[in-house]
């Protein structure tokens, strides 16, 4: 089910982001993901542009260098997997939002208007979400932070836990991708592939 975009439902409110950065990389190598360039620039930095309009941003990963004053942080033990990234990263918020952005670092077509649209989308819901051409849910959505605490796993049970099973106990928009947003970077190829 699309959600119809109103992009003024959620103008102004103020949000916090958290950018998912931590992950393994085993088919990039294990390379740290952050740091990868495209286009002269890191996916990291590319990220960042992406929550531009954030007034906070915790980044879930190894420190690297960035344009932009940014929180880093790690989840204990490291590479629990994307929940427990995810709520690591809203745990190091150092100021409470009504709304949270959360974005994996590995999908560089990711626009601020990516997020406006999901904002808008997420109007008298607990938030919105990206969808690819397949249908697909992407580790690019919004949500309300009292929705994401209502639904939240224990401490044990957040280490390797799958994030589309806790995403479906929210009441998510899906909104259709428009271009290449939708575009992630799991292999060498990806990489390649974004530049050509």
């Amino acid at each position: 089910m699309s959600a119809t975009f109103n992009a003024g439902a959620l103008e102004g409110e103020p949000f916090n982001a958290v950018v998912l950065a931590g992950g393994t990389a085993a088919r990039l190598d294990g390379v740290d993901k952050a740091s990868v360039e495209h286009q002269g620039r890191t996916l990291l930095c590319w990220a960042l542009d992406a929550v531009v309009d954030a007034g906070e941003v915790v980044v879930v990963g190894d420190p690297v260098p960035t344009e932009r004053p940014v929180t880093f942080t790690r989840e204990d033990p490291r590479h629990g997997g994307p929940v427990a990234a995810l709520l690591t990263g809203r745990d190091a918020l150092l100021r409470e939002r009504p709304w949270l952005a959360v974005l994996a670092c590995d999908m560089p077509r990711l626009t601020p208007t990516t997020f406006r649209r999901l904002r808008g989308a997420a109007a008298g819901r607990d938030g919105a979400v990206l969808v690819g051409p397949d249908g697909r849910r992407q580790l690019a959505f919004v949500v309300t932070a009292t929705g994401l605490d209502a639904v939240r796993p224990g401490h044990e049970e957040q280490h390797g836990a799958a994030l589309q099973p806790l995403l479906t106990r929210l009441d998510l928009a899906e909104v259709p991708a428009v271009d290449q947003e939708h575009r992630d970077v799991d292999t060498w190829e990806d990489l390649r592939d974004l530049s050509s």
